[in-house]
């Protein structure tokens, strides 16, 4: 059998190319995105840095780490999904063939000895094409991580035995995992049944199939329930969780859609000769529509629906903002200035906040296993007058009081997983001089992370808070109109001036640009991946139809309406991929709803219609134009040739 995979591999291997590229860009994307994780994760952090400039930079990094970390599952998710739906469809299209293996004395543990061989072939042979195209991904993901600010220039990576191990590993595995179910649902058809060309739903949805299908649509439903009643961050990662269990479950499931699909077009195109054929062969083709669907319905979960996650947080951030700030203005100016607001005819009440370039070492107590734990903080901590504070911001707290916000004392933001103890010390670090403060309030877990650590101001030297960026919060005197105070303010050179609603909805769009760039890094490559496996299930679905379509040409069909009925089912294919892609997409914006709902007490849904509007048409022009390219190239033959030929 090993002697016959060899042979069936040399002399079909067009019918395999298709699934060496998906292992070779799978095997490419775990190995960038894995040798850049190690770079980030033990970065060399350059001599001469203040403790608060190496914190800062650590942080960058560690963002960076999380970021690559993510960018890694999915890049591994991506390559188990694509390789073994490639290879079901691949093993589907050679039933015939198996069978008759089956007829002449092969066994099934024979057959399936001979898939899983035929595997492993394809496994090496795509991991030694991913191997070498995995080092200029690395060059193109660090760009991308400096061009876009999550790491600074000069990043450099190591090239480490252990990443080139693991990815091709990767790549043999998942070619062997692949075709493993595959081989296991080939060796039990009886050959005879085998031999009959039909390609129904009965075949295609298997008791495997059915299984985990509903299974995985059973786990988003309840994701999304319970998105509904825990807190906003947990919130958050059940949503995104949902966008793999969904999309895996109505990939799984979309041979269901498909005849109901086909039927619909039907009732459209029925009376015409090439939308008839269309529908026949959309109801006919299941397992070729389902693979071609597949991968689009990834791809479309992924994308659509972290974006619209990220894009509705940030959205909610600022209308979070407009409920806890009591405000008219609000003034972004350095420290020395916002002293100055005060005294701006019209001003009634200034409440500067300056972010302090301060290290905390605080200790918390973990939810779950009640085990104290000490982490640094040097971001988000902003010193305050306190009684502006309270008279500017509509703030509850979990815990304690901001009253007692004096001397030396602190407010922290509480988080869910963790326990914040009332009068805990807290070592404060400001260039070096060490002091102590005391929790004497907990805020409850917000949004916006811009403040995270309140401390009193007179905590802070004079010439720290003079030099510091500051946000001050203006209100004005009654009966005084708040556009005159802004000019006065702007007339006095005090920094930039806005109204509360503005202020807002430039957090927010700063917070979606930064989105934006995190999409480009999570999804980028991870999304050309997903795409080159839309235009692979195209090419192998057209590829293997050469007699289907000689047969159609010899009914009366001229070469040109040939391929005009194929772009129109790719492009009803195309459709179901699109719909059932934004069904999990909804799931996942109604569980990030109920999150926001729950922590701000008002629905905010950001639907990404024109990432939407881009999807669509891109998906509808790649899968049209392969599907033209494919058919024109599939049927150059004489139609009689492939006719009487005997397979």
């Amino acid at each position: 059998m090993i002697t016959l995979s060899w042979n069936t591999f040399r002399s079909r291997w067009q019918l395999f190319l298709g699934a060496i590229v998906c292992v070779a860009v799978g095997v490419a994307l775990v190995q960038s995105s894995l040798q850049v994780l190690a770079a980030t994760a033990s970065p060399s952090i350059p001599p001469g840095l203040t403790p608060w400039q190496e914190a800062d930079l650590r942080d960058t990094y560690d963002g960076a780490t999380t970021l690559m970390g993510m960018t890694t599952f999915l890049a591994a998710f991506l390559a188990v999904f694509v390789v073994s739906s490639t290879f079901a469809f691949t093993v589907a299209q050679r039933r015939r063939e198996l069978a008759l293996l089956r007829l002449v004395g092969g066994s099934t543990g024979q057959l399936r000895t001979l898939l899983l061989a035929e595997a492993l072939l394809l496994g090496v042979c795509g991991t030694v094409l991913g191997i070498p195209l995995g080092e200029p991904l690395v060059g193109v993901q660090v760009w991308l991580l400096s061009e876009l600010g999550f790491v600074p220039g000069g990043l450099t990576t190591e090239h480490a035995s252990w990443v080139v191990l693991t990815a091709g590993g990767t790549g043999i595995g998942v070619a062997l995992l692949g075709v493993l179910t595959a081989s296991r649902r080939a060796a039990k058809v009886r050959p005879l049944e085998a031999l009959r060309s039909e390609d129904g739903i009965r075949q295609v949805m298997t008791p495997a199939r059915w299984f985990f299908g509903l299974g995985f649509l059973a786990c988003s439903a309840l994701l999304v329930v319970l998105s509904a009643g825990v807190s906003l961050l947990f919130a958050v990662a059940l949503s995104m969780m949902l966008t793999i269990t969904g999309a895996i479950a109505l990939s799984l499931l979309s041979p269901l859609a498909v005849p109901l699909v086909g039927r619909l077009f039907g009732l459209v195109l029925r009376a015409n000769t090439l939308g008839g054929l269309a529908e026949a062969n959309l109801r006919d083709g299941v397992r070729r529509s389902a693979a071609t669907a597949a991968p689009l319905i990834v791809l479309v979960s992924l994308l659509l629906g972290l974006f619209g996650a990220l894009s509705s947080l940030a959205r909610a951030s600022g209308e979070e903002q407009k409920q806890i700030v009591d405000a008219d203005l609000v003034v972004a100016s350095t420290g020395a200035e916002a002293d100055r607001i005060a005294g701006v005819p019209g001003v009634a009440l200034a409440s500067p906040e300056i972010a302090v370039p301060m290290i905390l070492t605080k200790n918390v107590v973990d939810v779950d296993s009640g085990d104290p734990e000490q982490e640094e903080q040097h971001t988000g901590i902003i010193a305050v007058d306190p009684d502006a504070y309270q008279r500017t911001h509509r703030t509850e707290v979990s815990a304690g009081s901001l009253a007692d916000l004096h001397g030396p004392a602190i407010v922290l933001t509480g988080l869910s997983e963790q326990r914040i103890d009332l009068g805990a010390p807290v070592e404060a670090n400001l260039n070096g001089q060490v002091s102590t403060l005391h929790v004497v309030a907990v805020l409850p877990e917000r949004l916006s992370a811009a403040e995270t650590a309140l401390v009193p101001r007179d905590q802070v030297p004079r010439d720290v808070l003079a030099s510091a960026q500051a946000q001050t919060a203006v209100k004005v005197a009654p009966g005084t109109d708040p556009a005159t105070v802004a000019d006065a303010i702007r007339a006095a050179g005090i920094g930039t001036v806005s109204t509360l609603a503005d202020w807002a909805a430039s957090s927010s769009t700063q917070q979606q640009d930064f989105n934006v760039r995190t999409m480009v890094v999570l999804m980028g490559l991870s999304g050309l991946y997903a795409l080159i496996a839309v235009v692979n299930a195209v090419v192998m679905a057209g590829a293997d139809r050469k007699r289907e379509f000689a047969v159609v040409r010899v009914a009366g069909l001229d070469r040109g309406q040939v391929v005009r009925m194929a772009l129109v089912e790719s492009w009803a294919v195309a459709a179901i991929g699109l719909f059932l892609g934004a069904l999990v997409v909804a799931g996942t914006m109604l569980g990030v709803a109920a999150g926001i709902y729950h922590a701000v007490g008002s629905f905010v849904v950001v639907v990404p219609w024109q990432l939407t509007t881009v999807v669509t048409l891109g998906a509808f022009a790649v899968v049209g134009v392969t599907s033209a390219l494919t058919t024109w190239s599939a049927t150059r033959v004489e139609p009689v040739r492939l006719v009487v030929a005997r397979e």
